[in-house]
């Protein structure tokens, strides 16, 4: 089967369409034939080593000198092409997505997938729509629902609303009946405004945490201010749900990354800090994907696509999101 495929850390350049045997489910396991799948901002740190602690903090991620699973992506929708013993929920035909996370190989034509990180496809939704949803959406569901335990009437805000996570953040809020602010650069406004938020804040002109409004839920996915920063813009029982994978340096490679913001937040939380909550390794869930699949089939979410990328194109793909900052999710076609 057809791949691409990894084995040092770099840039793009390093990803690499090849043939490659293909996968045989297990156990509990499914096989799906790929027909898309989504770029994450976890797709480049990993394939630059970056930040370099994540080398020594993650390593079932993170080798010495180049990613433990050398097929890259996590997010995925498909058909099934086969299952393993002791699988009766899906069988060959089935449309399902999902999300590896760990066990990544998404980027290719074929992979095999444990029962507990697959779903249906949510009806009406095109293979493409389908796979931008798992990792984002997960993610959002987690910070807005779980962590942040948002209630209607709250003032909730989304630093980073124009991202992957953050399209989703911004709707699931609504959905949970909250008032949104979502902060975004001058161009990403329209298409915030258009998910549903209710007001919209431009970065590059104004900084929310010097603007005196507060909020019940601040979920930053940039990380471009600081803790104290952050907090200035809460209400007195609000709460700073962090997550996210930062921004690129342009292929300059960084010690700490996002991981310093976390980190401190971390430390905080168990200090006994509890308006910052650190949204760490939100693991992937077919719980989480039905509860998902609900939402986008009654049209309360439906997620936002920036641009499509065949599989031949891979590092391109990959390049235009960490590089050209990417609104919205970037798919692959498989």
């Amino acid at each position: 089967m057809k791949a691409i495929v990894q084995e040092r850390y770099g840039s793009a350049e390093q990803l690499r369409l090849r043939d490659i045997d293909p996968p045989a489910p297990g156990d509990g396991e499914v096989l799906v034939r790929v027909r898309a799948a989504a770029v994450n901002a976890r797709d480049w740190h990993i394939m630059r080593g970056d930040p370099m602690l994540a080398r020594l903090m993650m390593p079932s991620n993170f080798g010495p000198s180049g990613p433990r699973r050398t097929v890259r992506g996590s997010d995925f929708a498909g058909v099934v092409e086969a299952v393993g013993p002791g699988v009766t929920k899906f069988v060959p035909g089935d449309e399902v997505y999902g999300d590896l996370r760990e066990d990544d190989g998404a980027f290719a034509e074929l992979v095999r997938v444990p029962l507990g990180y697959l779903e249906r496809k949510p009806a009406g939704l095109t293979f493409e729509q389908a796979a931008a949803v798992p990792l984002a959406g997960t993610t959002a569901l987690a910070a807005l629902r779980d962590a942040a335990r948002v209630e209607p009437g709250q003032h909730v805000l989304v630093n980073g609303a124009s991202g992957g996570v953050g399209t989703f953040a911004v709707q699931l809020a609504k959905v949970f009946g909250a008032t949104v602010t979502g902060v975004c650069s001058t161009r990403n406004l329209g298409l915030v405004t258009e998910l549903g938020a209710d007001h919209v804040i431009d970065y590059t002109r104004e900084d929310f945490t010097r603007l005196g409004r507060r909020y019940d839920v601040v979920f930053d996915l940039v990380g471009n201010r600081s803790l104290a920063a952050c907090q200035r813009a809460l209400t007195p029982e609000g709460r700073l749900v962090l997550a996210g994978g930062g921004v690129s340096r342009g292929g300059r490679p960084t010690l700490f990354g996002p991981m310093a913001l976390v980190i401190r937040a971390t430390l905080s939380s168990k200090l006994g800090n509890r308006r910052i909550v650190p949204l760490n390794n939100v693991p992937p869930s077919a719980a989480s994907l039905a509860t998902l699949r609900e939402y986008l089939e009654s049209g309360e979410i439906a997620p936002a696509v920036d641009r499509t990328f065949p599989l031949e194109r891979a590092a391109e793909a990959v390049r235009y999101l960490e590089i050209e900052h990417a609104r919205a999710k970037v798919v692959i076609t498989v």
